[in-house]
């Protein structure tokens, strides 16, 4: 190579990695390692960290992306349908795709042999379901008295919930410097003001009688939504996939999410009655249950490998998606004032401003080390063995590359597949005016973002 086409090589190399979600490392380091073996590993692990820094600040914008579409179907809850239906179709929804995905994408030997290793996980698992259930039922009951728009960026309040679990449970941002405290603690403050600001335009403006009631009932939300990640980050730093953890999840998220539709309804046979009269609409929230999966997934990949500090804020960048479903798609605000409008599109990007500064307060090598020390305090509490945290946590474990898929799974897959044609047979499109062409728009977008995102994971961790 010349010295002429250096520069060139460099900046086509650059290009190709960083399409990829790859980065290269730096020249210099690798000129280094050569000459001194002694520091190759070093460099190898700074690069790795880039990696992962870098797949899970694009998996917090897909899970953003993903997981405001899934909160469309709950527009449903303006067409005389009980909250608790969408809710729990929602759930069944996502009971069911959380079973079928790892059987389609990995296989469910993988799953339990993870289980076998930290079977205590399988208690914590369940128990940050049950938090998303309440949650997710609470984020029904918001979009039926202030709007979607209105209420997304209030339980998304749970980035508050999440950087202080991470900070005072699991060493996240410890030793990260003062710029990026100053980054995670001004971003907070932005998160409050841009929600303060929203509050009181639905407090003013909302359509429905009981707007006060809406902005409880999404902050509420967000306070379960932010503590339901103690368990999950409890398990990424113990280096447990994603998709195991999320198996598990839907037990406690199922449970719950039936017995409160089965009390606020009446009692089991009233609750059955509304679904069979509210059969030709069941498909629309079961859908949403799927994609709410997909977002889950993206989110806690950025979790795992970012930190919920970061993680969490990222994907609640949701937000501004939430508000294009809400005005471009359901006309959510059409006919208000434009104060109104500047009003919630102000709101919104305060919000997001402080997540972004939030999730690019990037972690530094000593933080890094903080989270291992916290990764340890687990392995020795749980007896795990700590080659298998370590790889785990740093998307590196070999043995998953070797998982194969069994019987078992194909049957999951299924079934899986059948709950959703059956739905989707008896499923009539609702008497709502939509906008087509931004609604076949998202669509295309987040069926392009799924597959990038699946491409990154399975090339830089193998979905580990």
């Amino acid at each position: 190579m010349t010295q002429a086409n250096l520069p060139r090589h460099r900046l086509w190399g650059f290009l190709s990695d960083l399409g990829r979600g790859v980065y290269l490392i730096n020249e210099n380091d690798r000129e280094t390692a050569r000459v001194n073996p002694a520091v190759s590993q070093s460099v190898m692990q700074r690069s790795r960290q880039q990696k992962l820094q870098f797949l899970g600040i694009f998996c917090g914008f897909a899970a953003a992306l993903w997981l405001a579409g899934a909160e469309a179907p709950t527009k449903l809850v303006t067409v005389a349908v009980s909250p608790f239906v969408i809710s729990f179709m929602m759930v069944l929804g996502a009971f069911v795709s959380r079973w079928s995905l790892p059987a389609l994408v990995l296989g469910t030997a993988g799953t339990f042999s993870d289980i076998r290793k930290v079977p205590h996980l399988i208690v914590w698992g369940v128990m940050a379901g049950c938090l998303w259930a309440v949650g997710n039922t609470l984020t029904v009951l918001a979009v039926r008295d202030i709007g979607l728009s209105i209420a997304f960026p209030l339980w998304n309040a749970n980035s508050l919930i999440a950087i202080i679990w991470g900070t005072l449970l699991f060493k996240e941002l410890h030793r990260a410097g003062w710029l990026r405290w100053f980054g995670v603690v001004g971003g907070a403050l932005i998160m409050f003001v841009g929600a303060l600001l929203l509050s009181f335009v639905s407090s003013s403006h909302g359509a429905s009688e009981h707007p006060i009631r809406g902005v409880v009932a999404a902050l509420g939300a967000g306070l379960m939504f932010g503590s339901q990640y103690i368990p999950f980050r409890k398990a990424y730093i113990t280096g447990l996939n994603p998709f195991t953890f999320l198996t598990f999840f839907t037990f406690g998220e199922m449970t719950t999410m039936t017995i409160i539709a089965v009390s606020f309804s009446g009692g089991f046979s009233p609750f059955l009655r509304q679904l069979a009269l509210n059969s030709s609409i069941l498909f629309w929230p079961l859908l949403g249950g799927f994609m709410w999966v997909v977002g889950d997934l993206f989110q806690n990949y950025a979790a795992k490998y970012v930190g919920i500090s970061r993680g969490v804020p990222l994907s609640n960048t949701n937000q501004l998606w939430g508000l294009v479903w809400a005005t471009m798609v359901f006309a959510e605000l059409h006919g208000l004032s434009w104060n109104i409008y500047a009003q919630v599109a102000g709101g919104s990007l305060l919000m997001a401003a402080g997540a972004l500064a939030i999730a690019f307060s990037s972690a530094t090598p000593d933080e890094y080390t903080s989270w291992k020390e916290a990764a340890k305090r687990e392995s020795d509490l749980y007896s795990i063995e700590p080659s298998y945290v370590l790889a785990h946590m740093e998307g590196s474990n070999e043995d998953i590359a070797r998982v194969r898929r069994t019987w078992v799974d194909w049957p999951l897959i299924a079934i899986a597949t059948s709950v959703f044609i059956a739905f989707g047979a008896i499923a009539r499109v609702p008497h709502m005016d939509l906008r087509w062409g931004w609604l076949l728009t998202l669509t295309a977008a987040m069926l392009l973002v799924l597959v990038a995102g699946g491409i990154m994971l399975w090339r830089i961790t193998r979905f580990d």
